[in-house]
């Protein structure tokens, strides 16, 4: 029985003309905003802000670094900034603690694990015959011994 593999899973759909449908998300989005410009300011900084949003939409919408989307990475590195990997913890231990610790302290038993035994190469050959042949070779010392 055949199975159908996808075989291209990282790359979007096309389904409105050339765009997929999170860039076609987010020029309607750069739309809005321009929109929202020309009605709220002049023209001379509308034209300015205007090629500011115009950018960061196309930039947003196509851009991947590193593989991964653009407003993915801006939204890593926000949490990145917000969260700093380098955590220092700044405990002072008084000297009461210490004296409790000391009074506390156990010996702990420990757990001996024998030594397992070593395969020799004759009883690995041995084996490897038995797994060769499928069960099938019997030594000659089990026969004697069951008869």
């Amino acid at each position: 029985m055949r199975f159908v593999v996808p075989q291209f899973i990282d790359v979007e759909d096309k389904i409105i003309g050339p765009f997929s449908v999170r860039q076609f998300i987010i020029f309607l989005a750069g739309g809005g905003i321009l929109f929202i410009l020309y009605n709220i300011f002049n023209f001379i900084i509308f034209i300015i802000l205007g090629v500011f949003v115009f950018a960061l939409t196309g930039i947003s919408a196509f851009a991947k670094i590193n593989g991964q989307l653009f407003h993915y990475f801006m939204l890593n590195i926000f949490y990145t900034t917000r969260r700093p990997r380098l955590k220092i913890w700044k405990k002072e231990v008084t000297a009461e603690e210490i004296t409790k610790a000391h009074r506390e302290k156990t010996v702990k038993a420990v757990k001996v694990v024998p030594a397992k035994k070593m395969i020799t190469s004759s009883k690995l050959a041995h084996l490897s015959l038995v797994v060769d042949t499928g069960g099938a070779y019997k030594e000659e010392e089990d026969l004697e011994i069951k008869a």
